[in-house]
């Protein structure tokens, strides 16, 4: 069996009460590079193409049955402390304290849909 052929890949997140553009245009200082409201919204960062869309009336019942997102997105950021009071400015502070694991410091935090974001400061 010949193997899926692509040509990219990216994060699409369903926005189900319109909350996640605002939140991540925040959060990352830019608008989206696309945006067709109240539809999709589309971020380029560094390494990753991140869309959020408004899903079909038709299809609103597969996310409705989630209490959370079901993703993390991981941000490796410089300067932990910098990045948590970003998000704490924009109102979204995380729940929880930081880690240390093997691999650096760590915290978890989320988006206005509960998916799961993951701030990690390597260990140099």
């Amino acid at each position: 069996m010949p193997s899926l052929q692509y040509h990219t890949v990216f994060v699409a997140l369903a926005d189900r009460d319109g909350r996640l553009v605002p939140f991540y245009q925040n959060l990352l200082g830019q608008p989206p590079d696309l945006e067709l409201p109240g539809v999709y919204a589309e971020f380029q960062l560094a390494g990753l193409r991140l869309g959020i869309f408004q899903p079909k009336t038709n299809h609103q019942s597969e996310f409705e049955s989630l209490s959370s997102g079901s993703m993390s997105l991981c941000f490796e950021v410089p300067q932990l402390e910098v990045a948590i009071d970003r998000l704490t400015a924009i109102g979204y502070p995380p729940p929880g304290t930081i880690t240390t694991a093997s691999h650096g410091r760590e915290i978890y935090a989320y988006d206005p849909a509960g998916n799961r974001l993951i701030l990690h400061e390597s260990l140099q």
